[in-house]
């Protein structure tokens, strides 16, 4: 579920590999219901802010009464930015706050563009590691937000950078198709999207995660779905303000 959000928009690269970012609308507000093979889970949602020179990204996940009964889920993750260009900017810190079950995770990374490095640190295991990085390597949410403003084109894929652990990940994002989806907010025709990364956190996904973005200037992530163990877990947006 936590990379599924990530890449709903939330998750998201660089002008010169396809074309130019348009610019992003901030604030933006989405708000997401989730179903786990036709069943209601819980409630997801992502807003991008920003004040002065920072731009801040939060997402939020929240299993409903039922899955809470057996298996509560409450996730918050941070991705704070540097205001430049292209849009949203550079990433400088990104926090991982995560509570499944029994199990809990809180992790953070702070990124340092110009040494060309950043710090891993466990906050609850204590564990921190020095990780190289490239020119313009993003959080997860950051590049997501990036991806959606490109000027995407069916059969031709973009490949980014990204750090969300203690790993740089070289991620090629598929550019799928073009379809018409029905949601709770309206009918739009989007444009079909798939990052080769794997889903991590409750419902563990096998293959990415498949997102329809508005073919439009809005590039708004309307629909996610990813592939599980057992049947599939489905984001549909249900409200917010974009």
């Amino acid at each position: 579920m936590r990379r599924l959000l990530c890449w709903l928009g939330i998750c998201l690269i660089a002008t010169v590999l396809s074309g130019t970012a348009h610019a992003g609308r901030v604030p933006e507000r989405l708000v997401y219901n989730l179903s786990w093979t036709g069943i209601p889970v819980g409630v997801a949602t992502q807003e991008i802010t920003e004040e002065g020179m920072v731009r801040r990204i939060v997402s939020t996940a929240r299993s409903n009464d039922w899955l809470s009964a057996f298996f509560p889920v409450e996730d918050r993750i941070e991705s704070v930015l540097v205001k430049t260009e292209p849009f949203p900017g550079q990433s400088r810190s990104f926090r991982m706050q995560i509570r499944e079950g029994a199990r809990r995770r809180d992790r953070e990374l702070i990124f340092f563009q110009a040494s060309g490095k950043a710090i891993y640190h466990d906050r609850i295991g204590g564990e921190r590691k020095e990780i190289p990085i490239v020119e313009n390597t993003y959080d997860v949410y950051a590049s997501f937000y990036y991806v959606r403003f490109l000027d995407l084109k069916v059969g031709r894929p973009v490949y980014l950078h990204i750090l969300d652990g203690k790993e740089l990940q070289r991620i090629e994002v598929q550019v799928l198709r073009k379809e018409r989806v029905s949601t709770p907010v309206g009918e739009f025709d989007t444009i079909v999207v798939k990052p080769l990364v794997k889903p991590e956190g409750v419902f563990e996904g096998k293959g990415g995660a498949t997102i329809w973005l508005t073919d439009d200037h809005r590039r708004i992530p309307v629909k996610a779905r990813t592939k599980v163990k057992v049947g599939s877990v489905t984001a549909i947006l249900t409200g917010g303000e974009f």
